[in-house]
């Protein structure tokens, strides 16, 4: 290879996962790394629900067919785009299959992005789970959550703070596994640059943090110690009623 086209970056990344207080873990996240092209790689979290083994049910799906997709997908001539909205539809439509041979509701939020070898980015997500894109410690952007709170912050109603105490902060509007099909809402980062970072994470994270701090934390510390910080706060911080909570981190660092 040229001098030229040498990488002058590296990606890190990691995970959390934590059952909080709750009986159950219904939580699922897992980054996924292209076994053929290096400089890819998805990220999934999904935030089941629906009964002790429901939800987690739901959850295992979303992984099941995140990982069966990424497996079939050629980031050189497929588009990140429809694989992830495959990964909606697919994981809907089998999480309403396992509703029929069992007792529970099974449903999941799913929060996911392909990272591809150009730096692109691809995110995609239905429920309350959310994807974040940092600059350094300053939030770019992040998902707009499918929820009952979101549409009342949109029509002016209620603040962004407000929103994490009102009483129907946890009724969706959309997700995986209901009866209505599950809202497809696809975002892409065209470039990311070295210091930028890209998070997934379930409610049970984001709601103990303003943007703000996440950015701080995933900025001033490598990803697996960053992951390990967001989680220890949130627990701190639900003071024995937290619910699970999941992220997904990747961050593009400089080679040293």
């Amino acid at each position: 290879m040229p001098p030229s086209t040498l990488p002058s970056f590296r990606i890190a990344a990691a995970t959390g996962l934590h059952r909080g207080d709750r009986a159950y873990q219904q939580d699922q996240v897992e980054i996924i790394v292209h076994d053929r092209v290096g400089g890819c790689a998805l990220a999934i979290v999904a935030d089941g629900m629906g009964g002790k083994s429901g939800g987690r049910k739901a959850a295992d799906q979303v992984l099941l067919t995140g990982r069966q997709l990424f497996e079939r997908y050629a980031p050189n001539h497929d588009d990140a785009a429809d694989l992830l909205k495959q990964l909606v539809n697919e994981s809907h439509l089998m999480i309403k299959l396992t509703a029929i041979t069992s007792e529970e509701e099974p449903h999941s939020t799913v929060a996911a992005f392909v990272l591809l070898p150009s730096l692109a980015c691809q995110v995609i997500h239905a429920g309350d789970s959310r994807v974040y894109h940092f600059r350094g410690a300053d939030l770019v952007k992040r998902t707009t959550d499918h929820s009952f709170v979101q549409r009342l912050i949109d029509e002016g109603k209620i603040s962004e703070e407000a929103a994490n105490t009102h009483p129907q902060s946890n009724l969706l509007t959309g997700c995986l596994g209901t009866h209505a099909d599950p809202p497809i809402t696809p975002w892409r980062i065209d470039a990311l640059q070295v210091g930028d970072s890209v998070m997934a994470c379930s409610d049970g994270l984001w709601h103990y943090f303003t943007p703000k701090e996440i950015g701080a934390i995933v900025h001033a510390l490598p990803p697996r110690e960053a992951s390990e910080m967001l989680v220890s706060k949130a627990r701190q911080r639900a003071r024995g009623g937290g619910d699970n909570l999941s992220l997904a981190l990747m961050r593009i660092e400089p080679l040293k």
